[in-house]
């Protein structure tokens, strides 16, 4: 049993409730604790532990030396928990609730986390094994609650041990890796075993992108119309009317048409658009403009305009985009056989009945991932609701209910009973059709599920939505609706659909030219009636046609395309990615996310994940001293390993001892032979400007930044973008105060600061806040012969907001002041005098702006740095 140390407690008038002669129960959160109090009864009183109540310390005693404090790594890893000190109040509670009560009821989550919260509970308690009852419920509900407490066991050592060696697992890496990297990259940088390898999938990520080189492709696609001999109009239509403003106005985002727009001109006029795909018997798959070019004139059209645009910013065959402008020959007419015109027709026609089967209710995974996509949830925000979901809710008429089961799944099994529910539900409210003759099934895609519990789902289906609505949050009610139309749109039928696919063809002295169209139309919606019908307006419409019938072209378009680079991750792609890959369980997924902004490796931007200077820096780092612990495949296995301990299959103690040799070894190393980030440098493609050499890129502070290769016999240094070049420092409309020249906006050691562009001529500078505002300089204090009451050096005298003030010169070695008030009246007297003629001999200067006006008190200097013209802005106080 590991050991433990309780902080001093403080004597306090316990506000905890009588318990003398009931039973106790106890749960993590005061909410869960009054939904609770609603089934039990008077017999019960339901307590609350707010969480865990003991930890690993955050630190060593005094004169203790140990690297990993509160684990005991020459023994076993024995670790050492104390009470944590904010809990001390609620544990003496606790206890003296135990000594009076009846029986012991530990009732919290059903999860590693709450398996391991039930044990501390029973350790800081004095709880013997058998005395303290472990009940568990996958839902916050009167049924059950009462099979919960007529089946107590025991607590389950085998969760309770997997979860202690993750945390000890942790914290070995956390303490022994984080002084690493101060040594090695900065101070105060942390590393974790799990959020690393998160980290190191975004870095990868963005690396990809930094490296894509794009392949250039064509699409040819074509416009035919069941209209003869109307193409020259038809022609004329199509061009006045996509150069007409879209429906919504101008303001629609893109500009243009939209996809159901122009779907539904076509099928108003009899007309469809098709892809070539086909070309004298082999698929066409055009690289070139060429290509393009080839098929545009054997389908009777001319190229009558060609438009080269060069790309600043693309790579390869992107540095320039090509359009060309496309148009019948005029002498030529659809279907002239004697001028070489392809005569089209319907090749073949097939529709086939096609069934969109519904998703499987959520698991936690999903649960985020779907959020994140349709609510703009963060996985922190989805967890924190679905926590309060769980645990009960104040619903108008009813009380506190717990509306769904509880949410750290990864099991997507749901009980006959929930079941038969939603298959009720759903024949009374859409009727048999909406039914399936068997219930659905759903199998797991996740091998490793933790747990054996339910999915994701309403405690009670007939509490629909709209029934709630009033009684939740807006957040609460959305995430609600999202969970209980998942679930029961699991149990309805399939969506049917009549899919078309219509290939058109004609034939030169060359061979064939097919295109393909495909549409599809809904015939049945099935359980899209819940969940809601994909945008059918989308869908291209086929015309009524059969096989021979002829077509004639109206337009041709080849277009010219570029392989995308992967996408970055969101926060729905990071979660399924981090699922695939076996890195952390869906429970720890909110807090991986959180984790590696806080520490900023990563930053969201237009809600996808950038690597950071400092993440690339770290996760190369980390991979260059533990290649194996940094690795996708080890941390699944340490995964696997912690399933096998919680299924009692395996010893934590010789996990950890596997683990930790090899380990040691790499961190050893790692001190002797790991170059610091900071005399690392890379090559870089541009010229120094100062001395002519060559530049390479260093890390510093605050990131990648552009140096000379000859430093320090050349200082030159400018900060880069996202590319790698050089950012010119931003010009500014204000003068400098010393020769009245523009000055420029630079970044420093300490932030941003303005300064003159005659440097080193003129050393005027004006510093910047960090809220962007100037500060303009103040006047200089008067040396005074007072002494400091700390070192003796001589005093500073300055004006304050509150008056003068005496302060040391020695500052910042020495922080030593002296009060104003402890001066006589006759010294006040003599330096107030002295204070005055300093003022007026060195008067604060006024910062203007190039046209010779006043700045004012609050001026904030906007940038290219930071979004603005370099111009800057004036802040009205209030």
């Amino acid at each position: 049993m590991a050991a433990e140390k309780e902080p001093k407690k403080k004597a306090t008038r316990s506000t905890a409730p009588r318990v003398q002669g009931k039973q106790l129960v106890i749960v993590e959160s005061p909410a869960k604790a009054g939904t609770l109090n609603k089934y039990l009864g008077p017999d019960f009183v339901v307590m609350a532990s707010v969480g865990h109540v003991r930890d690993l310390p955050d630190r060593n005693p005094k004169g203790v030396k140990d690297p990993v404090p509160g684990v005991d790594l020459e023994n076993d890893f024995r670790p050492t928990y104390q009470v944590i000190k904010k809990k001390a109040k609620t544990v003496g509670e606790l206890k003296k609730a135990a000594r009076d009560a009846a029986g012991i009821w530990l009732a919290t989550d059903l999860d590693r986390e709450g398996e391991a919260i039930a044990w501390h509970l029973a350790e800081a308690l004095g709880i013997e094994p058998e005395a303290g009852k472990r009940v568990v419920f996958n839902a916050i509900t009167r049924s059950e609650i009462e099979r919960a407490f007529k089946h107590p066991r025991k607590i389950d050592m085998g969760k309770v041990n997997a979860q202690q060696a993750r945390r000890i697992l942790d914290r070995i890496v956390g303490y022994q890796v984080s002084p690493l990297l101060w040594k090695k990259v900065a101070g105060g940088l942390s590393a974790g075993r799990v959020q690393s390898v998160a980290v190191r999938l975004i870095v990868q990520r963005e690396r990809e992108i930094e490296n894509f080189l794009p392949d250039e492709y064509w699409r040819v696609t074509g416009l035919f119309t069941t209209r003869l001999g109307r193409v020259e109009s038809l022609s004329l239509e199509w061009e006045k009317w996509l150069s007409e403003s879209s429906e919504g106005g101008a303001g629609k985002k893109g500009g243009g048409r939209t996809v159901a727009e122009k779907n539904r001109w076509l099928a108003e006029h009899e007309s469809l658009s098709a892809e070539l795909v086909e070309v004298d018997g082999r698929k066409f798959e055009p690289k070139t403009e060429n290509e393009a070019k080839t098929v545009t004139a054997r389908a009777g059209f001319e190229i009558v305009d060609r438009r080269a645009t060069p790309n600043g910013k693309g790579k390869g065959p992107a540095r320039e985009s090509i359009q060309l402008k496309v148009r019948r020959p005029r002498e030529a007419q659809a279907g002239d056989v004697a001028d070489g015109g392809p005569i089209w027709s319907v090749k073949s026609i097939q529709t086939k009945r096609t069934k969109s089967h519904p998703g499987a209710p959520f698991i936690t995974s999903t649960l985020q991932q779907a959020a994140a996509n349709q609510l703009d949830f963060t996985a922190h925000q989805t967890m924190s609701i679905a926590q309060a979901l769980y645990e009960g809710m104040p619903i108008k008429e009813l009380g506190a209910v717990g509306l769904i089961t509880y949410m750290r799944t990864d099991s997507t099994h749901l009980s006959p009973e929930a079941v038969q529910a939603a298959r009720e539900y759903a024949l009374r409210r859409f009727g048999a059709d909406y039914v399936p003759p068997r219930p659905n099934l759903f199998s797991s895609s996740n091998k490793s599920a933790q747990e054996a519990h339910e999915a994701i789902r309403p405690t009670d289906v007939s509490l629909d939505p709209e029934r709630v609505r009033k009684s939740l949050p807006e957040r609460h009610y959305k995430l609600y609706r999202l969970i209980w139309e998942r679930f029961l749109s699991s149990q309805m039928s399939d969506a049917q659909w009549d899919s078309t696919t219509l290939l058109i063809s004609a034939s030169d002295k060359k061979g064939e030219m097919v295109f393909r169209a495909t549409g599809r139309v809904l015939i049945f919606d099935g359980h899209y009636r819940i969940s809601g019908v994909p945008n059918v307006s989308d869908e291209p419409v086929i015309p009524k046609v059969g096989e021979g019938d002829p077509l004639e072209m109206v337009q041709i378009d080849p277009v010219q395309y570029f392989t995308s680079p992967p996408p970055r991750f969101t926060e729905a792609s990071l979660v399924k990615k981090l699922e695939a890959e076996g890195i952390g369980r869906p429970s720890t997924y909110a807090q991986i996310i959180q984790v590696i902004q806080h520490r900023k490796y990563v930053q969201k931007m237009r809600g996808r994940f950038h690597a950071t200077d400092l993440g690339k820096v770290v996760t190369d780092k980390l991979v260059e001293a533990f290649p194996e612990i940094m690795e996708v495949g080890y941390t699944r296995e340490m995964e696997q390993d912690l399933d096998d301990i919680e299924e009692k299959q395996a010893d934590w103690m010789e996990m950890l001892h596997r683990f930790y040799g090899p380990f040691k070894e790499s961190l050893e190393a790692a001190y002797e032979g790991m170059v610091h980030a900071k005399a690392e440098t890379e090559p870089a493609p541009h010229t120094c400007p100062q001395c002519g050499g060559a530049t390479v890129y260093r890390f510093g502070k605050k990131g990648r930044f552009l140096s000379c290769a000859r430093y320090p016999k050349c200082r030159f240094a400018a900060p880069i973008d996202a590319e790698g070049r050089p950012v010119e420092p931003a010009k500014t409309n204000i003068a400098c105060p010393k020769c009245d020249s523009p000055m420029i906006l630079r970044k420093g050691r300490f932030g941003d600061f303005l300064s003159c562009t005659r440097y080193p001529e003129c050393e005027g500078i004006l510093n910047v806040d960090s809220k962007g505002f100037v500060t303009p300089p103040k006047t200089p204090p008067i040396l005074t012969d007072l002494p400091c009451p700390k070192c003796g050096t001589p005093l500073n005298l300055r004006r304050g907001a509150r008056g003068p003030w005496l302060s040391c010169s020695a500052f910042p070695k020495c922080r030593g002041r002296m009060g104003w008030s402890t001066l006589d009246d006759k010294a006040k007297v003599k330096w107030e005098k002295a204070l005055r003629n300093h003022e007026k001999e060195h008067p604060e200067p006024v910062i203007r702006k190039l046209d010779g006006e006043p700045l004012g008190d609050r001026f904030r200097v906007l940038s290219e740095m930071n979004g603005g013209n370099g111009s800057g802005e004036e802040e009205a106080e209030g």
